[in-house]
């Protein structure tokens, strides 16, 4: 590796974990890789949309706010439920 930030296909091939690390780690900002002296290949970091989406599930959480003396898993009928009887409506 002559220069770090330009290796042949060669060279990539033989230390490409080593490369791809230091990329991942922000070492280097860019990789040109060469085939017979012309670069056929750059590595870069990923962009943030690229590295992942932020997870669906869960990324609400800690975001709504409810009063404390709401008790949200209290019954919210006085009379029960019509389903057991075989009533979906009314």
């Amino acid at each position: 590796m002559d220069d770090p930030h330009t290796l042949s296909a060669t060279e990539f091939k033989a230390t490409c974990l080593e490369v791809m690390d230091r990329v991942a780690r922000g070492e280097w900002e860019r990789v040109a890789i060469t085939k017979r002296g012309k670069v056929v290949a750059v590595l870069v970091p990923p962009s943030a949309a690229e590295a992942g989406a932020t997870p669906l599930h869960g990324f609400l959480r800690g975001s709504v706010h409810g009063a404390d003396a709401v008790d949200l898993t209290a019954p919210v009928l006085d009379a029960p439920f019509g389903a057991a009887d075989g009533l979906l409506h009314g």
